[in-house]
Formats: structure tokens, C-alpha cells, sequence
């Protein structure tokens, strides 16, 4: 059982549907990761990189089924938190869970609030302080406008992501006519060299494409979330996963090796030899997809503190609800304070490695938790999703694997 919700608040506007939250989390999971990961993946995998992007997704696809029954059962925001109070019983592990989701989002937006400066600084001519302050505080208005027109304006930037990622296919197919003869040389040999690199490679892109853990704490503004929810995530992860390996093979085939691994915007080389417009069409596109990411993030952090709030873990006023905008301003304000204040004065890069590392304690937590609470009892709603008992023990073990890579 969850702690007891009090009822004498507003509630969340239930709004979203299976488009919605699909294109939502399109936008967490594309976010700004495909466009800056490709190069740091061939670096460590050379031509065979499209394989490490599969096997991290096949690895991703365990955690996103055990999210998908869990979120089935507990269609609640701050999932997570209140995943690991139904298994472990624990308010106190509970609060700890729900607040490194919180934190994770916080340092996610901050970090790429400074990528989507760095990029816009192409186009204005302000400093980079200032240039992310506009787009906080910008971002932070959207989030607490309304979650229908929050999501609509993620929706419409993530298309635009998604424009940007085919395009770089399509200028890939115009630079390289004869790409499809060149798909035999991403097939690695059966060397352990190769396959050492091929999985190095896995832990980086891993992080490409986490983002179903977001779609789970908006849950109590989904229509049906026992329907919507679990469709919602695997449509999410078979689109990314799709979309990867097409633009990182054709990034692998098209752009020199030595450019690519040493590029921090390594889709951008794909326009060099282009005209001004297309470089500044791209350019733009990926100031669009890291200002996406910095919004959605927003929204996944401010319904976990709210989330935490309604489950009594924390003050009963963090969980206020706006009557006009049905939206929790006060938790949407509180992020949006403290993600200003680490992006423009603590080091982001080593913040969001730790970051990184606290996804998998928290995916491995999780997994753990629904180990523990076994299969739902037959009389439940028929539209929980039932996943089998290995999903979840190959989740934490994944989970584990990939931590213990990263330390090595």
C-alpha cells in the first residue's frame, strides 16, 4: 500500500494521451544526447558503434518493462519513490529514491541549459550567463503554464528534434550516394579487441536512451495510464532505438573517423561542405532539441517533489496546485531555482557524471522492487501490465554490469 494522499487538494488535470506522451518522452530520450554522443561512442567503437547503441537498448528495454507494469500499478508522480515504499516498505528509502530522481532531473537541466547557451550563442550575441538565465527562467514559465501546453510545446520541439535527426540522414544519403553497399562494414568480427570496445561504448550510450523513468512521474496527468503507459514507453524506445542506429550508422560511414571522435557537435560535420542556411538550420535544430531536453526535465523534477509531497514524504506546501493552471507551481518554482543555480555557478560535467551514475542506482533499486513484490494478485485491474519475474532480475543485473563497467 502507498502512504495515504491528502484529498483536500487540487488534483493534476488528467489530459495527456498516447501521442502526447509518446512525443514527451521522444523528447527525454532524444533530449541532447544523439546529438553530442555519437562521436564519444566511435571513439570507443569505431565502425561497429550502431551495435553498441543496440545492445544498450536491448539492455534499457529489461528496466522500461519493469517501469511499464509498475507505473500500471502505482500510476502515481514520483513513481519511483513510491514503487520502492509498495517493495521495501521503507518511507525512508522511499524519500531517498524520489529525491536522486529529483536531483537527476535538476542537474540534467542545468547541464543542458549550458549546451543549448553554447549553441544559441550562435545566433545571439549575449553572454553565456545571461543567455542561460533567459532560457531557465523562459522554460520554467512553460512548465508551470499548464501540462497540456507544456507537453504541446515539448511535443512540437521534439518533432523538430526528430526533423533535425533526418535530416542528417538525408544530407548523410546526398554526401555518400553509395552508403547502403558500405552497411556490411558495420558487422564486427568476432575479435575480442572489437568486442571490448563495442561494449566500452554500451555504458555511453546507455544514457541515450533513458527518459521512460520521466514519462512515469506524469502518470496522474494520463488518460488511462494503465492503457497509455506501457504502449507509451515501448513505442518510446523502439522509435529512439530505430533512430539511433540509423543516424549513428551513417555517421560512422559518411564522417572521417579522426573528425568524428574528436568532434563535441560531431552531427554538425555532416553540413560542413553545406550552405550557410543548412548549417544554420541545424544549428538551430539543436538548439532546439537542448532546450527541449531542459524543459522536460523541468517538468519530470517539479511532479517528483510534488509526487513526494502527496505521498507525506515531504511539507505538505511543496505540494500546492495552482487552481488556474492545475500545475504544481511551487515544486515547478523550486526547480527552476536550483536549476539556475547550478548552471551558473557548480562544475555541470562532474555533476552530471555523478548524476549518471545515480540512474542506474536508482533503475537497480527499482528492479529490486518489484522482485519483492511479485506478480499482481489476479484480482487487480485488467489493465495492468504483467511483465515475467526474469525482466526485473535481468534489470538489476544489467544495472550492475554497467555500473561496475563504469568504474573500471
Amino acid at each position: 500500500m502507498l502512504p495515504p494522499q491528502p484529498t483536500d487538494r487540487p488534483a493534476l488535470k488528467r489530459a495527456l494521451t498516447l501521442p502526447l506522451v509518446v512525443l514527451y518522452g521522444l523528447g527525454v530520450t532524444i533530449g541532447a544526447g544523439i546529438y553530442v554522443l555519437v562521436g564519444a561512442a566511435a571513439a570507443e567503437a569505431g565502425l561497429y558503434a550502431p551495435v553498441s547503441f543496440l545492445i544498450a537498448a536491448a539492455g534499457v528495454a529489461f528496466t522500461a518493462l519493469s517501469y511499464a507494469e509498475l507505473a500500471t500499478r502505482y500510476p502515481v508522480s514520483a513513481g519511483e519513490a513510491a514503487y520502492v515504499h509498495a517493495g521495501f516498505r521503507s518511507r525512508t528509502l522511499s524519500l531517498m529514491v524520489g529525491l536522486m530522481v529529483a536531483i537527476i532531473g535538476v542537474i540534467s537541466s542545468a547541464a543542458i541549459s549550458i549546451g543549448a547557451a553554447a549553441y544559441a550563442g550562435h545566433f545571439v550575441d549575449l553572454s553565456p550567463g545571461v543567455t542561460v538565465t533567459l532560457i531557465i527562467l523562459l522554460l520554467g514559465v512553460a512548465a508551470a503554464w499548464g501540462i497540456v501546453e507544456s507537453i504541446m510545446i515539448a511535443a512540437i520541439l521534439t518533432l523538430l528534434e526528430i526533423g533535425g535527426l533526418l535530416l542528417v540522414i538525408y544530407q548523410a544519403v546526398t554526401v555518400n550516394p553509395d552508403l547502403a553497399a558500405s552497411l556490411g562494414d558495420l558487422v564486427p568480427p568476432l575479435e575480442a579487441g572489437a568486442w571490448s570496445g563495442i561494449f566500452a561504448a554500451s555504458l555511453l550510450a546507455f544514457f541515450a536512451f533513458i527518459g521512460f523513468e520521466d514519462m512515469v512521474n506524469v502518470a496522474e496527468e494520463v488518460k488511462r495510464p494503465g492503457k497509455t503507459l506501457p504502449r507509451a514507453i515501448i513505442l518510446t524506445l523502439v522509435v529512439a532505438t530505430a533512430l539511433y542506429i540509423v543516424v549513428v550508422s551513417v555517421a560512422v560511414l559518411t564522417i572521417p573517423m579522426e573528425q568524428l571522435t574528436t568532434s563535441a557537435a560531431p552531427l554538425a560535420l555532416l553540413f560542413d561542405a553545406s550552405s550557410g542556411a543548412e548549417r544554420n538550420l541545424f544549428n538551430a535544430i539543436a538548439v532546439v532539441a537542448t532546450v527541449n531536453g531542459v524543459l522536460v526535465q523541468m517538468i519530470m523534477g517539479s511532479r517528483v517533489l510534488y509526487g513526494l509531497s502527496a505521498q507525506g514524504s515531504l511539507p505538505a506546501w511543496l505540494g500546492y496546485v495552482s487552481p488556474l493552471t492545475r500545475t504544481p507551481v511551487v515544486t515547478t518554482a523550486l526547480v527552476v531555482a536550483v536549476t539556475l543555480l547550478l548552471a551558473l555557478w557548480l562544475p555541470i560535467g562532474d555533476l552530471a557524471e555523478t548524476a549518471s551514475r545515480i540512474v542506474l542506482v536508482v533503475f537497480a533499486i527499482v528492479n529490486v522492487a518489484l522482485l519483492r513484490l511479485g506478480p499482481p494478485p489476479e484480482s487487480s485491474r485488467e489493465d495492468v501490465f504483467r511483465v515475467p519475474r526474469w525482466v526485473p532480475a535481468a534489470g538489476v543485473a544489467t544495472c550492475v554490469v554497467l555500473l561496475v563497467f563504469g568504474l573500471l
